[in-house]
């Protein structure tokens, strides 16, 4: 006792001894610099007050989110693993299990400038410049269809731009609605008649689960009339009616090879190459629009033609003078896709192999619609 006794005066009095008043007194410390002070002041509020002058677009921010952030966000912020998806989960805030983006939930593009010029990129927080920060808070907003790719944001105009969900929160009142209930005498034993489990999460799967039970559900888990509540699928992002809709038909093209021609072993190794694409494009009976247009009936047909998709405006203003996705163009456009639509929206560096290419063009012409 008497060691904790003096562990504790001795604490109290290092405390004491470091106010202002005492550390002046005993000659000890010194007032803290300007540039020290500005090295830690940092905070940026949502009228823009702290951004420092600088700017950015999507354009640039591409290319930097794809350098420093994409290895855990995702070239277009959808998320890899674990990691944060930045982007989409639009009208999902009402679901069991809501999808909170920059674009769906955050109130303030401050809170997003500021986390990332505080501690990004993972690892080597601060290292970024201002026109960096200010670029790939522009390609994330571009990654939420909330601005167009050439929009310049700024320290003149992040204030004034509003997120989706700014209206979605509201102040703290707590101190009024649940404090009182919460500073009441806790009771400590015989609280409830009964003890029962109600529900369980379905989506972490953490309720322990009884051996027994011949259907897996876990133990106990049931409703109002005690019956054994079946485990629910985590629900899926709804789709949107552009995503719903079917591929516009496009202008056809005589096919560039009979598919009777094409080499069953291509189409086999084509269908491996496009491994590398699944993350962005679907292909087949269900295919909808993703990040990436849904590919059916791409090969010798218009470029642009998925109803719904967003294209970058380079593409559409090459698809609106007569862009077809013939052999020759895709080859160009998989090696290299900026050698060809300088911004688009893709951002995978491309297939160097020439036989990669040709495999993946011979399995996407088996999707003719």
């Amino acid at each position: 006792m008497s060691k904790f006794l003096n562990l504790t005066t001795a604490l109290a009095v290092s405390a004491t001894l470091a106010t202002p008043v005492f550390a002046e007194k005993l000659g000890l410390g010194r007032p803290a610099l300007p540039e020290e002070v500005a090295a830690w002041n940092h905070d940026v509020r949502p009228d823009g007050v702290g951004l420092p002058v600088g700017s950015g677009d999507a354009i640039d921010g591409e290319e930097i989110f794809a350098d420093k952030c994409a290895s855990c966000h995702g070239d277009f912020a959808e998320g890899i693993g674990n990691w944060p998806k930045l982007a989409g989960g639009m009208d999902t805030l009402n679901r069991k299990d809501p999808v909170k983006t920059v674009g769906s939930y955050w109130p303030h593009v401050s809170t997003l400038w500021d986390y990332i010029n505080r501690s990004m990129p993972f690892g080597n927080a601060q290292s970024l410049e201002v026109d960096e920060v200010y670029a790939i808070t522009a390609y994330i907003l571009y990654s939420n269809d909330l601005i167009e790719d050439d929009y310049v944001l700024s320290n003149e105009n992040l204030a004034d731009f509003e997120l989706p969900n700014a209206n979605g929160f509201f102040l703290d009142n707590r101190g009024e609605t649940e404090y009182a209930q919460f500073s009441a005498p806790a009771c400590m034993e015989n609280c409830k008649d009964e003890v029962k489990i109600t529900m369980h999460a379905t989506v972490l799967d953490v309720t322990p689960g009884d051996p027994n039970d011949g259907d897996g559900a876990p133990a106990g888990a049931s409703g109002e009339g005690g019956a054994a509540a079946p485990a629910v699928e985590p629900a899926a992002e709804p789709e949107t009616k552009a995503e719903a809709a079917e591929p516009a038909p496009a202008p056809a093209a005589e096919p560039a090879v009979e598919m009777a021609a094409i080499d069953p072993a291509l189409i086999a190794a084509g269908e491996k190459v496009f491994k590398k694409c699944k993350a962005c494009h679907k292909v087949g009976d269900d295919a909808k629009n993703g990040v990436g247009p849904a590919l059916n009936g791409i090969v010798d047909h218009a470029a642009g033609a998925a109803d719904g998709f967003k294209y970058s405006s380079d593409l559409a203003d090459a698809a609106a003078g007569g862009l077809v996705w013939d052999s020759a163009n895709l080859h160009t456009f998989l090696e290299k896709p900026k050698s060809l639509i300088a911004k688009t929206k893709m951002s995978f560096a491309g297939l160097k192999s020439a036989e990669e290419r040709d495999a993946v063009i011979a399995y996407l012409s088996t999707f003719t619609q």
